[in-house]
Order: structure tokens, then C-alpha cells, then sequence
């Protein structure tokens, strides 16, 4: 998978992720996930995920150019 789609996708994870947490925190409303404790735990551990797969996208790109 190239860089490029991997820090798209990196991005993508992370922004659903915060809209994740903040429905479970029922600070979003209108959807069946607000105010649901299990989606403001796991958003950030989806947020995470995107940013390590985001961070390591670049990383792979900054050691190529070596």
C-alpha cells in the first residue's frame, strides 16, 4: 500500500474516531451512537490507531528519500 493512501487512511481513522468519541460522549448528538459509552472508548482507540498508521506512512517516506 502506497504512502500516500496509508496517511489518507491514517486521516480518515482518526476523524472518525473523534466523531466516534464525541457521540459517545453525547456531545453529537442525533444518532443512535450518542450518548453510548462503548463508542467514547473506542473512538480514541480508533483515533490512535489512524494516527500511528498516519505517523508511519511518513516515516516510511522520510527513510526513502535517504
Amino acid at each position: 500500500m502506497s504512502s500516500g493512501i496509508r496517511t489518507a487512511l491514517g486521516v480518515l481513522l482518526v476523524l472518525a474516531g473523534v466523531v466516534w468519541t464525541l457521540q459517545g460522549l453525547n456531545v453529537l448528538g442525533g444518532s443512535a451512537m450518542s450518548g453510548v459509552t462503548l463508542w467514547a472508548v473506542v473512538g480514541p482507540i480508533v483515533a490512535v490507531l489512524g494516527v500511528v498508521l498516519a505517523v508511519s506512512a511518513r516515516r516510511g517516506d522520510h527513510r526513502r528519500d535517504r
